[in-house]
């Protein structure tokens, strides 16, 4: 009886340790996901900004195609359901509560060059903004902000009011 509890023993351990040994080769073996970084815009033009702004940003047409080819068909669908609806809230907000913020949008321009009432300026270049599309504050004192755009009306009293 004490030579089968020894070797029930040594049977469960040598079995943990074939199975640890297992999941650290798995470990091993597993590659990083391929980091998948936004085609470049297709344009190369610079939006100017020089007033209190709102500015949305979408791909181009040649970029969303790129952008669609790299995603499975419902991720993309999705992806462009979110930012479609949430630019649609930004701007109804937008309008609604902050009449005296202009609204721009561009899908043609790869640059967006603020201008500060100082005249100092700030560039986006929107080729680094790995999202497809966004929406910048800029009130013409501060330096413009990237902004959640579902959390927009918590966006625009921060940024606005400080």
């Amino acid at each position: 009886m004490f030579v089968i509890c020894i070797f029930f023993l040594l049977a469960c351990s040598y079995a943990e340790t074939t199975q640890n040994n297992k999941q650290a080769e798995d470990r091993k073996t597993v590659s990083k996901p391929a980091i998948i970084k936004k085609p470049a815009s297709s344009f190369d033009d610079t939006l100017i900004i020089d007033s209190k702004s709102a500015v949305f940003y979408i791909p181009d047409s040649l970029q969303k195609e790129k952008i669609k080819l790299v995603n499975e068909k419902p991720v993309f669908a999705m992806i462009e359901h979110d930012c479609f609806y949430q630019m649609q809230n930004a701007k109804a907000v937008l309008t609604k509560y902050w009449p005296h913020i202009k609204i721009f949008e561009t899908s043609r321009s790869r640059y967006i060059l603020f201008v500060k009432a100082d005249k100092s300026k700030v560039c986006i270049d929107l080729d680094n903004k790995n999202d497809i599309c966004g929406i910048f504050l800029f009130d013409r004192k501060k330096d413009p902000e990237l902004v959640d755009m579902p959390n927009i009306d918590t966006a625009l009293g921060f940024y606005f009011k400080k």
